[in-house]
């Protein structure tokens, strides 16, 4: 009888994840439109809320369970989140378009706020409107120069403002027999008049070990004043009236500095953090790792249900909406998911055995639920159904409405809808 039971969960397991190949050949076959594939995201994604919403919160509720329920709620969430994170470090991120630009905008954004805390301590640009500053940053570019190397040359025509992001940097003059004037290291600033005058560079900068600088161009400033009338005409007071100031390298008071900073960071908009296709794909070069890192970003996504899949049949059947919710929500999320690692160039047969094994551990995750909730209390349940509903709420909220909002925009919220509506229904016939 026992084994009967146990059988039965690891059916319901596999039967509740087998959408998951099923998605992957899809999309091996029909590369759908992004308004397709969202509405079907949004749509799974209605689905598996209905499921959590009737089969986990309020089943648990309706037994007077809702503290463990809560618990689990938070817990689950909260797991979710920290895993979540450490999955896409490794390059889990590249499982999803949302993922990878959600990934990329944070890590953009943190690059940025770095180049505002060193702009703040620079006379040229504190002075600047830091809302208008932003259109700046898409022209400031990394460069790495090698130890030895000659970053800009006396006598030269200044042309560039670098700003020290690791290395060290000696400041010679050639015209006293190369003497070393200073060597700057990270987060000093060299060049900046260079933005705003013609004067020709007044010392030699070497690399004294492999630095790396953040580089803003003359041209690319100026191309910037042009599109900004505001701007030009604080760069053109500023040249006029602090001439004298900047070349004595006057220091800017921290708390001025701090000031500029914050406003220049809420100025900074969606617009601005937007990845490029080139930034997703180098992003996607450098992560080595990134096949095993997807399979276990996956994996977080879609196993937590699993256990509550197993528990429930030792209170009763299985119901109906929790597996047609669960059903109907991974299949889009493979699709979508495959059609991503397609296009990072991923073979098709390691896709499909990434999502079969995901099916498979699926079904062994509800066999292990079943055989570990035997003679289990009430509330080790409701925590367990709260943990698996934190997880897929969060999972939800995190990833498939996001990337179906992402690829269709409006269709989003009657296709999640209509998800949550057939998954109800799914409830009224079991």
């Amino acid at each position: 009888m026992f084994e009967n039971i146990a059988l039965k969960a690891f059916a319901f397991g596999i039967f509740s994840a087998v959408s998951l190949p099923l998605g992957a050949i899809t999309a091996r076959f029909w590369n759908p439109g992004n308004r397709i594939v969202a509405a079907m995201m949004a749509f799974g994604a209605g689905a598996l809320l209905s499921a959590l919403t009737l089969d986990l919160v309020g089943e648990a509720v309706h037994k007077g369970q809702f503290y463990p329920l809560a618990f689990g709620c938070i817990l689950g969430g909260l797991l979710f989140i920290a895993l979540n994170r450490l999955v896409n470090s490794k390059g889990g991120f590249l499982r999803k378009s949302s993922t990878t630009i959600a990934y990329l905008r944070r890590k953009k954004l943190k690059e940025y706020k770095k180049i505002f805390k060193k702009l703040s301590c620079v006379p040229l640009f504190n002075h600047l409107p830091p809302g208008e500053i932003k259109s700046l940053l898409p022209y400031v570019s990394s460069r790495t120069y090698q130890a030895g190397s000659t970053m800009i040359r006396q006598g030269e025509l200044g042309d560039s403002l670098f700003i020290i992001a690791s290395g060290e940097v000696d400041i010679l003059d050639e015209k006293n027999n190369s003497k070393k004037i200073a060597t700057l290291g990270k987060d000093d600033i060299l060049g900046e008049m260079a933005l705003v005058t013609n004067e020709l560079r007044s010392a030699t900068a070497l690399a004294k070990k492999d630095t790396k600088v953040w580089l803003v161009l003359k041209e690319d400033f100026n191309k910037v004043i042009q599109t900004s009338p505001e701007l030009a005409k604080e760069v053109k007071s500023l040249v006029l009236k602090r001439i004298a100031d900047l070349k004595s390298k006057d220091v800017i008071h921290c708390e001025m500095a701090d000031k500029w900073f914050d406003r220049a960071v809420r100025h900074i908009d969606d617009e601005v953090l937007a990845p490029t296709s080139a930034e997703i794909k180098e992003a996607a070069t450098h992560q080595h790792g990134a096949p095993m890192a997807i399979w276990l970003g996956i994996l977080l996504d879609g196993i937590p249900e699993s256990f509550v899949i197993g528990s429930s049949i030792l209170h009763g059947s299985v119901s109906l909406s929790l597996l047609a919710g669960l059903f109907l929500s991974n299949y889009p999320e493979a699709l979508s998911s495959s059609i991503g690692m397609q296009e990072q160039r991923y073979p098709f047969k390691k896709i499909l055995l990434m999502w079969t094994s995901l099916m498979v551990i699926t079904g062994f995750g509800a066999l292990l639920g079943n055989i570990f909730f035997v003679n289990a209390p009430h509330f080790l349940f409701a925590l367990v159904q709260g943990i698996a509903a934190g997880a897929m709420l969060t999972m939800i909220a995190e990833t498939m409405l996001p990337e179906a909002f992402n690829r269709g925009g409006p269709i989003t919220g009657f296709s999640t809808l209509m998800g949550f509506l057939v998954a109800v229904f799914f409830k009224t016939i079991g």
